[in-house]
């Protein structure tokens, strides 16, 4: 018997990615596997730590021996504090949803589904899988506080559905008509949105939807197409199907903003972003090379682009697709030495109420003056080599080294 693999060709967490661009999974192949970000090892830790607390909850676990997991989870480099607390907050939600129904549910967490009846070789990992009466559960656990996710029309969490469903029909039959998906993000809000569907609705899905893109991801047969879904994959820098993506905004960089694009535009624009198929995937060294040059400016246009819409909707003119909204508010004292002064009238001294931190090496020079600061701090100075920056070749300074001349400034001044 095969090996089974260790990660699947098309992965259900990559829904977005390649029911885009069902040429993604092949072609990430070119690429080998990057090195875990310290993100993605904190957000394993995390669900290490809801997986715990939820065992607790729902599943025969004595404090003692909760207590000795949850002390080695706390050995962990990356252990935080918070972790604790968005764990319970994941479990809160849980027992919530528990309780709505008629009988105890069954609850599992960290469950590994077959997807291969939607998904060839697919299989993925539910959070948490509640089931009883006639509701399946399914919730997604995520740790990030970057960017939001839905649950609403979330191909990952409908594919987990499917595969439970397939897992646990021996013991429920058809008794099971709806599903609902949810994910909770405590980092980012404590809002948890659902997405209900009866199981006709989810299979029809799966049948028409997840499984023809699927098999054309898998079977390597897919179709490049470029978008937001590029920004988590392998070969996204090399990719010729979003590099001309991007070029094909190029023509617009010194237009008039307010211009109308003509039919020509239009014409010109659908031929930039075409694949050209007599083209390999995968860019040349000398094409990125090119291409640098020419995308230079477009994340100022872009900024731009961002700063003429914000102004045009706030004085009542529309952007078809966008809105303007009013950004994170940061609370602040009205009078900052009224609550200093409350928090001393409190018990609490100077030393907690105030960070004492030295000025910087510029702020001193100014207090100094340049000439008597060399004098006093000159052998107490060093330059540490600066960070690899991307320029033009026609910059003046002289190529990147680790070890830079700066290192080694008055070492022949003994």
């Amino acid at each position: 018997m095969a090996t089974p693999r260790e990660h699947a060709v098309v992965t259900a967490s990559g829904f977005e990615r390649w029911s885009n661009c069902t040429a993604a999974p092949r072609y990430e192949e070119l690429f080998p596997d990057g090195e875990t970000s310290v993100y993605a090892a904190e957000g394993t830790l995390a669900h290490a730590v809801c997986e715990l607390y939820g065992r607790k909850k729902f599943t025969p676990m004595s404090t003692r021996k909760f207590n000795s997991e949850l002390k080695k989870l706390k050995s962990h480099a990356l252990w935080q504090d918070e972790m604790s607390k968005t764990a319970e907050f994941y479990v809160n939600f849980l027992v919530e949803k528990a309780n709505e129904y008629e009988a105890i549910p069954h609850v599992a967490f960290e469950v590994r589904v077959d997807l291969s009846e939607y998904i060839p070789e697919g299989f993925g990992t539910c959070d948490c899988i509640m089931i009883g009466g006639d509701t399946l559960r399914i919730t997604d656990y995520k740790h990030g506080k970057g960017v939001p996710v839905s649950s609403i029309n979330n191909g990952q969490m409908r594919a987990y559905a499917l595969g439970a469903l397939k897992m646990f029909y021996p013991i429920y039959g058809d008794s099971i008509k709806r599903v609902c998906t949810a994910i909770v993000q405590p980092r980012i809000t404590e809002d948890v949105v659902e997405e209900w569907l009866s199981v006709d609705e989810l299979k029809e899905w799966g049948a028409n939807v997840l499984r023809p893109k699927a098999q054309a991801a898998y079977f390597g047969v897919g179709t490049f197409c470029a978008g937001e879904w590029c920004r988590f994959c392998k070969g996204k820098a090399e990719c010729r199907a979003r590099a001309e993506y991007y070029a094909g905004f190029s023509q617009y960089v010194n237009a008039d903003i307010e211009g109308r694009m003509t039919a020509a535009d239009l014409e010109r624009a659908d031929q930039l972003s075409s694949m050209d198929v007599a083209k390999p995937p995968v860019l040349s060294d000398a094409e990125i090379g090119e291409l640098l040059a020419k995308a230079e400016g477009l994340a100022a246009w872009y900024a731009d682009l961002q700063e003429y819409a914000r102004d045009a909707i706030l004085t009542g003119r529309e952007i078809p697709g966008w809105k303007v909204v009013e950004g994170k508010r940061i609370r602040a004292f009205t009078d900052a030495d009224a609550a200093m002064e409350k928090m001393r009238s409190e018990g609490y001294d100077d030393a907690i109420l105030y960070d004492r931190k030295p000025k910087t090496l510029a702020q001193l020079e100014k207090l100094t003056g340049k000439k008597r600061f060399t004098e006093l701090m000159g052998d107490l100075i060093t330059w540490p080599p600066g960070k690899p920056t991307l320029v033009s070749a026609t910059d003046a300074r002289d190529p990147y080294s680790p070890v830079g001349p700066r290192e080694f400034a008055g070492v022949g001044d003994v």
